[in-house]
């Protein structure tokens, strides 16, 4: 479990290093976002209720947060065939890691047992985490993160970035 700091914030440097399959096989690191915003959100299970209600408001807002140079990641513990079966069925136009070991989950301290806990992380193209939302419900989790993607992106312009 990586250190935080008093807002909740973990140290993820060594995480920027892990290289996970995606639902196509492809091995992507964190690391790989650097240039563009990033929300990597962990969720327990591909397919259950909540997960599905979360994995298509993201994929229902994903041309808005495309519109803030956005990345977005959706990370669990299933398998990336898991993860292939279950983007097909709901049309998830986004990049969903298999963390079977827990490993990325561990680095951000959202492991819990064999899952990850429902989490979401903001980072902005530096990949610094701007932002932690832990114990998330899914509905209505989606526009919270894109709200929070635009104030961030906003005040990067006020302020000359």
């Amino acid at each position: 479990m990586s250190p935080v700091d008093a807002n909740g914030i973990p140290d993820i440097s060594a995480a920027l290093e892990i290289a996970l399959p995606d639902a196509h096989g492809e091995l992507r690191r964190l690391k790989d976002f650097r240039g563009h915003n990033s929300v990597i959100y962990f969720y327990p299970k591909d397919d259950t209720p909540g997960c599905t209600v979360e994995g298509k408001e993201f994929r229902d807002s994903i041309e808005n947060f495309k519109a803030l140079d956005c990345v977005v990641v959706g990370v669990s513990t299933d398998s990336a065939e898991r993860h292939r079966a279950f983007a097909e069925k709901h049309a998830l136009p986004f990049i969903l890691l298999a963390d079977e070991g827990g490993k990325l989950a561990a680095a951000f301290g959202v492991l819990n047992g064999k899952y990850a806990a429902r989490s979401t992380f903001v980072l902005d193209s530096d990949l610094r985490v701007r932002r932690a939302f832990h114990e998330v419900t899914p509905r209505g989790h989606a526009a919270q993160v894109l709200n929070f993607m635009r104030t961030l992106v906003e005040s990067h312009r006020m302020i000359g970035g």
